[in-house]
């Protein structure tokens, strides 16, 4: 039985020594503010053409967690997809469509209003859509980040 306590000690100890490291990467040294209206939109390179985004904190090109909005116009799909990690998607504005599959089906997935959110597990394949109204979400993830599409051709980083 202590052998059992104390691997479990072990366990979680190493837990949370790892936690801290992920927590200690998304510090700021200072307090912000963001407001749509006040971001620096880019566009997003490895989303289908018409995305943008906002690194909010964090860099997700590195190991850590990190905070980004992305910004999809009306009526636009991003084919099915997984990623390496956990994701954490909350609707700021609008209404974002959800489904998990290899194909994309709307009748299949689920409408998210504003203030509603998912978490998609690591390596599940999923796709999301908007309605006809631009659509502000905050994705909440690990770095390093990525996208698989689930169709090599529907990857837009082969289309140049």
């Amino acid at each position: 039985m202590r052998k059992i306590l104390a691997t479990v000690c072990l366990a979680i100890a190493s837990m949370s020594a790892h936690a801290g490291d992920q927590i200690e990467r998304m510090s700021a040294d200072k307090m912000q503010s963001f407001r749509p209206s006040q971001i620096n939109w880019k566009d997003e390179p490895i989303l289908p053409k018409g995305a943008k985004s906002a690194l909010l904190l964090g860099d997700p090109s590195k190991p850590g967690v990190f905070i980004a909005w992305l910004k999809f116009p009306a009526n636009y799909p991003i084919p099915a997809h997984t990623h390496p990690f956990t994701e954490v998607i909350t609707v700021l504005k609008g209404k974002l469509g959800n489904g998990m599959g290899e194909t994309l089906d709307k009748k299949k997935g689920e409408t998210l209003k504003v203030g509603e959110s998912f978490v998609l597990p690591a390596g599940h394949a999923h796709y999301v859509w908007t309605e006809n109204e631009e659509t502000i979400v905050e994705l909440i993830a690990t770095g390093p980040w990525d996208i698989s599409y689930t169709n090599p051709k529907d990857d837009p980083r082969k289309k140049k």
